[in-house]
């Protein structure tokens, strides 16, 4: 199978799956969470769905379990709405990617503070 259309298909289960969970699935513990990615194999028969869950630990847990258990509900709709014969096994993973970089940008910052030499006075008084 094409690697092109294997990327297309990937990038419109994307789009399916997030309008799902924002509109079909109704249980309590999936929180703010976004599709990043999914990757799918060539042959289309299994894909992972990355998942970004904003929160702590708890959060994140409950919104991969609820996730886990509507994979079969969520498997069937992807197919019905893009009309595929067979209908890829979805595993979720969690994506930390946002939670990793916005940290190294915060260490980076840190660093760029602390290395800056502090800006001299040259007031008017102190030339004369």
């Amino acid at each position: 199978m094409s690697r092109i259309r294997a990327q297309r298909v990937a990038e419109q289960m994307k789009k399916e799956i997030a309008e799902l969970m924002r509109t079909e699935l109704k249980d309590p513990r999936i929180g703010f969470a976004t599709i990043t990615r999914v990757e799918v194999a060539g042959d289309l028969q299994h894909a992972k769905v990355f998942v970004s869950v904003f929160g702590d630990a708890d959060a994140k847990q409950g919104t991969m379990e609820a996730l886990s258990r509507a994979a079969g509900f969520l498997r069937g709709e992807v197919a019905r709405r893009l009309r595929m014969r067979v209908a890829p096994e979805l595993v979720f993973r969690l994506d930390e990617s946002g939670e990793y970089s916005a940290h190294i940008e915060t260490v980076i910052r840190q660093l760029h503070s602390t290395s800056r030499p502090a800006p001299a006075d040259t007031s008017e008084e102190e030339r004369s």
